[in-house]
């Protein structure tokens, strides 16, 4: 069965907002991962700048609910009004995760295509029809 938490997008200040809700919240970061860890793709030059940005954090919250977040590189945008929030649904199976993809992406438009990653089993990310954006994840690790 899926579960869906709150992915957040920033300009920089992702580790500085994460920390504020770590002092809120509590708890520890299960993942911590950074730009200058991630293989880039050929044709794209992380600026040294960036090395230190998040690439992805995780924040338990609550049973089984966590926060996402992420700095936005130079190298794939910037974050604006309107889209510094996104819905992860974290899929038990590559059959679900390909169900829900194909559903709600129907009519939207396609960031990446759904498939394997190196974080993750299956992931792909997506704006619906109604300009929500999406994030569906298989990480059988």
């Amino acid at each position: 069965m899926a579960n869906v938490n709150a992915y957040l997008s920033f300009n920089g200040n992702c580790e500085q907002a994460f920390n504020f809700y770590k002092s809120a919240f509590g708890g520890e970061f299960t993942y911590v991962g950074r730009y200058k860890d991630m293989p880039m793709p050929p044709d794209k030059k992380l600026p040294d700048s960036e090395k230190e940005y998040i690439m992805h954090v995780e924040l338990p919250i609550g049973d089984g609910t966590a926060i996402y977040g992420a700095d936005m590189s130079s190298v794939f945008g910037k974050v604006t009004a309107g889209d510094s929030i996104a819905m992860c649904v974290n899929v038990s199976s590559e059959e679900e995760g390909k169900h829900i993809y194909k559903k709600l992406s129907e009519g939207g438009k396609i960031i990446m295509p759904l498939e394997k990653t190196f974080w993750a089993d299956l992931y792909g990310q997506f704006t619906d029809k109604f300009g929500v954006q999406w994030m569906i994840n298989l990480s059988k690790k």
